[in-house]
């Protein structure tokens, strides 16, 4: 992750509703033979007692879970929207072009929990994605007890003990006025990843040149 200061989110709130708006997150960790592995995974951070604690499942026995078994070590990635800024759009457009992207990764200490754990995990997610409807005929509650009792064989839910967030909010920070505002007046001409990150850029304004009326 690039380190540069103008390029962080410090705000608390934000960083968590970040992850709650994409939390379609990249689980990674090393296995045995220091091979990278990688997953797609929802999941939820909870703060207990100061503790962050990021809860979900994956599939049991299979390389990823092998890995986490040997190697407790984890990296989460929450990545949203991102687009290609053009130099054409700046002041100076001698320059080289770019991408604006938001992105937080989070490390920390994965643990695999009890079934009657794993029974937890799956009632929240079902009810986060179903809007808290506990009518919905797809949250885990509702579906039939044989299909369950199959499901609950064939996963593993886990906890991670976040030890470290840190974050990329990559947003023209760096550009004079003039080329920001023109970067936010083209983006809002692209689609849908393009008027987010406009959107977002708008929203810093007064943050990234605090001198300006």
């Amino acid at each position: 992750m690039y380190d540069l200061p103008r390029h962080k989110e410090h705000d608390e709130q934000v960083i968590k509703a970040f992850t709650e708006r994409y939390p379609f997150a990249f689980l990674t960790g090393c296995d045995s033979e220091k091979r990278p592995v990688a997953t797609q995974v929802p999941v939820f951070i909870e703060e207990n007692n100061g503790r962050k604690i990021m809860r979900g499942h994956i599939m049991r026995n299979t390389d990823h879970h092998k890995a986490f078994l040997h190697n407790e070590n984890v990296l989460v990635v929450f990545t949203g929207k991102h687009t290609y800024v053009s130099a054409t759009w700046y002041s100076n457009p001698y320059t080289p072009s770019t991408w604006n992207y938001m992105s937080v990764h989070a490390r920390g200490v994965i643990r695999f929990v009890t079934d009657a754990e794993l029974v937890d995990v799956l009632r929240t997610t079902s009810l986060h994605f179903e809007n808290d409807d506990p009518q919905s005929t797809t949250v885990f509650d509702n579906l039939p007890t044989e299909y369950k009792d199959r499901v609950i064989k064939a996963i593993v839910a886990f906890e991670i003990e976040i030890k470290e967030m840190d974050t990329v909010f990559k947003l023209s920070q760096d550009r004079d006025a003039k080329s920001y505002q023109n970067i936010i007046a083209r983006l809002k001409e692209q689609g849908e990843d393009g008027q987010v990150i406009a959107a977002e850029m708008e929203k810093r304004t007064k943050e990234v040149f605090p001198d300006k009326e």
